[in-house]
């Protein structure tokens, strides 16, 4: 393992005023996104969908590295260039989803382990040879009546521990993905206490397989009420508690944080990361590793239709301009308005 090499790629991808693009939806979501917006699901309009990303400005300002489904990795362009080598050349690094889904936790009722274990060294040498220098992983923890348990999240965290061990091994940089799920009704104290207790977790499982925090990349929840809470918490108040719980739990080892979105409005994921570096004081870079929340108005507006590609492309160009602003504590919901 060169960690020097390693540490060199995570840095670039928490540069300050970029963010992560997670274009990584399996089959099955993209699909739904698809026929959200009245378009088939075949394999030549997911390439064009992602080629019209992949080609945008917003590439060469303010993306530091995409996150790819498989299928996406082994694609060329309409002109036959491998999308991956349109990502390089816009100065962005080319990821790859490694997990292979959710399984239900024998033994855990109404719980969840994340597998793609098994294979993984021999996919990931194919994968670095066709451009990959980071990974993803996420594993998935769900709050309800007497969920999580401590069971259910260390076998998420051991998972998560050998799937990064394995990527540092063949110098691929992991992103370590413990999302907690804001599709409860629970309180922000509820989220705030689960997500501290899975962070702890799944530091130590990493310290025990002794995985180098220089060379990763956390890709952890914001602290939010969840969906069903009566109750919404302000901006300054999730903005509070995440970067208090992340404070206690996180080494400082780590080079940056690229929180996902996690259901939350376009908007809403924007202004959070706003506070969040506005209030500083915090030893990581912060920034975004977003999908639904990059992705949601330009697959409006694009439609399927060559014709709408530009629009599809300003939209995007606009959304990631506002989380570059974001990611540097200088967004204003003004902005938002006037666009």
């Amino acid at each position: 393992m060169d960690l020097t090499a390693l540490n060199a790629i995570a840095e670039k991808m928490v540069e300050p005023g970029k963010g992560i693009l997670a274009a990584d939806e399996s089959s099955g979501t993209i699909k739904k996104r698809f026929d959200a917006i009245g378009v088939e699901c075949t394999e030549t309009n997911r390439r064009d969908y992602r080629e019209l990303l992949f080609r945008a400005e917003a590439m060469k300002t303010y993306i530091s590295g995409v996150i790819l489904y498989d299928e996406t990795l082994w694609q060329n362009a309409a002109d036959g260039t491998p999308l991956v080598e349109l990502i390089a050349a816009a100065g962005s690094v080319p990821g790859i989803k490694v997990d292979e889904g959710l399984q239900p936790l024998p033994g855990f009722p109404n719980e969840t382990i994340t597998v793609g274990l098994d294979r993984l060294a021999e996919r990931l040498t194919k994968y670095y040879e066709r451009g990959a220098r980071f990974a993803k992983w996420r594993a998935v923890i769900d709050i309800a009546d007497g969920v999580p348990t401590a069971g259910a999240v260390k076998a998420n965290a051991h998972a998560l521990a050998r799937y990064a061990a394995i990527c540092q091994a063949h110098q691929i940089v992991p992103i370590v993905e413990p999302e907690v799920l804001m599709d409860g009704a629970h309180h922000i104290d509820r989220c705030d206490e689960v997500t501290r207790f899975v962070l702890q977790t799944v530091f130590q499982e990493l310290f025990e397989q002794r995985v180098a925090l220089e060379g990763i990349v956390l890709k952890p929840n914001m602290v939010v009420c969840g969906k069903g809470c009566g109750k919404r918490a302000s901006v300054e108040e999730v903005a509070l508690r995440t970067i208090a719980a992340l404070k206690a739990t996180v080494p400082s080892a780590v080079p940056g944080i690229a929180y996902l979105s996690g259901g939350q409005t376009d908007e809403e994921a924007t202004a959070h990361l706003d506070a969040m570096n506005r209030i500083g004081g915090f030893p990581w870079k912060m920034t975004f590793s977003y999908g639904r929340a990059l992705q949601a108005a330009p697959q409006k507006a694009w439609a399927g239709r060559p014709e709408n590609v530009a629009a599809a492309q300003r939209a995007f160009d606009h959304r990631a301009r506002m989380n570059s602003l974001a990611s540097l504590g200088h967004w204003e919901g003004a902005l938002e308005q006037a666009a």
